[in-house]
C-alpha cells in the first residue's frame, strides 16, 4: 500500500469552532468521509473525518452529555446519517439537523444502547 494512503491528521477543536472549520473544509474541496462518537468520562468525543487528495483530516471535539451541538448537515447534508446514528446510539443532541429521525433512525431494544441510562 502506498504511503500516501497512510497520512492522517487529528485536529482538536472546541465545539464552537465546529461549523467554521467544516465550512472551511468544504470551501477547500474536502469530502466528508465519516463521523463517529465515543463515550468518554467528560461526555462524548466526536470525530468528523474529511478527505482531500488521499489525506485524512479529523476534527475531534469533546462535549458534555447535556450539551447540544450544532449539526454539520447545513454544510454536508449527508452527515444526517452519522448524526442520527450518534443521536440514537449514544444520545448526542444536535441543533438544526437537516433530516432528524428523532431517535428512530435505528430500531433498538433500548434507548441509547451505547450510553445506557441506568
Amino acid at each position: 500500500m502506498s504511503e500516501l494512503y497512510k497520512i492522517q491528521n487529528f485536529i482538536s477543536i472546541e465545539p464552537a469552532q465546529l461549523i467554521e472549520k467544516v465550512q472551511d473544509f468544504k470551501s477547500e474541496g474536502y469530502r466528508l468521509g465519516q463521523a463517529c462518537c465515543t463515550k468518554v468520562a467528560e461526555g462524548f468525543e466526536l470525530t468528523y473525518s474529511f478527505d482531500k487528495d488521499h489525506v485524512l483530516t479529523n476534527l475531534r471535539l469533546v462535549i458534555p452529555e447535556e450539551v447540544e451541538i450544532m449539526s454539520i448537515t447545513g454544510v454536508y447534508w449527508a452527515a444526517f446519517i452519522y448524526e442520527n446514528e450518534m443521536q440514537d446510539l449514544f444520545g448526542v443532541k444536535f441543533k438544526h439537523m437537516a433530516l432528524n429521525y428523532g431517535g428512530h433512525f435505528f430500531k433498538v431494544s433500548q434507548p441509547t444502547p451505547w450510553n445506557p441510562k441506568d
